[in-house]
This record gives structure tokens, sequence and C-alpha cells, in this order.
């Protein structure tokens, strides 16, 4: 088995320049990584870099607090949906999810869904702020609204956060 096929090679640092995308990009076509995952603004740097090869091009929505409007949240994917993310990871709203707000979360999360139809959705958790009982509401919230996959951690929380079994 060749795991560098499903790692997502991952640059979301606010002072990424193009330059580091480009090498970025040129390391995942190196490695045959599944994906890079960068911010929205450098999709069109990326998407030239990796149009002839297998390397999934992802991008984060909402990232990384969460906390902005479902509205704000559905336009930022359909921008990048158009510009040509295969997939999305979406910061859950955490604040919503701590209120007992699980309407709006789960509403939140299947409209980005609409959005993205058959290509993938994650949804992130900043697990670091949650209760093992919040994240498993909010894993079960993530799967009745269609999303693809659940992630643990935006990397700029206080720390990661492991599930007591």
């Amino acid at each position: 088995m060749h795991f560098e096929n499903f790692i997502d090679h991952t640059l979301l640092k606010p002072t990424a320049t193009d330059k580091d995308i480009i090498q970025l990009c040129s390391e995942a076509l190196h490695y045959n990584f599944y994906g890079v995952c960068i911010q929205g603004c450098h999709i069109a740097v990326a998407k030239n870099l990796l149009k002839d090869s297998k390397v999934s091009l992802v991008s984060v929505l909402g990232f990384p607090l969460g906390a902005m409007s479902t509205k704000a949240k559905v336009n930022e994917a359909m921008d990048y949906m158009e510009q040509g993310a295969n997939e999305l990871d979406m910061v859950l709203n955490i604040g919503w999810l701590r209120s007992g707000n699980y309407l709006a979360v789960q509403e939140e999360i299947r409209q980005v869904k609409e959005v993205v139809g058959n290509n993938v959705l994650k949804v992130i958790l900043e697990t670091c702020y949650l209760t093992d009982a919040e994240i498993i509401t909010a894993c079960k919230i993530a799967v009745g609204a269609k999303a693809d996959f659940v992630k643990t951690s935006t990397g700029f929380g206080s720390r990661g956060h492991l599930l007591k079994m």
C-alpha cells in the first residue's frame, strides 16, 4: 500500500506566498500525494500547477474560526468550486453547537454539501474546545447532513483532542 496516496499536503498559514504554494504543489506532484490543501486565495495558482495531474485540489472555508454566517460559507463554497477546487474542508460553527443550536449546524453543513455536490466535503471540528459529548453530537450532525468526513482540528486551536473511549 502506498500511504502517500492518502496525504493532503497542507499549507494554510496566512503568510503563505505564491512561491510557497508552488513549492507545495511541486512536492505533492513529486511524491504523488493525494491532494494539496490551501487557502482559497491560492486556488488559481495551484490549479494551474496541478491541471494535468491526479493531485486533488482541496480548499478550506470558514477557516479557521467557523463563526461566519451560513450565507458566507455557502458563497465561499460556490466561489471555490467554480475556481476549480475538488474538495472542501469546512469549519463547523462551534458557538452554535455549544449553544445547542443543532438544526442551524446541520442546515449549514447541508447547504454547503449541496454546493459541493458529489465532491468531497469534510467538516472540521475544533475538538480542543469541545467535550466528548459535543464531539459525538457534532459527528452525528455532520453525518446526518451528508458530510463525507469529519476532521478533528484546524491546527490553529490550542491543542488536538482524543475522544476517551
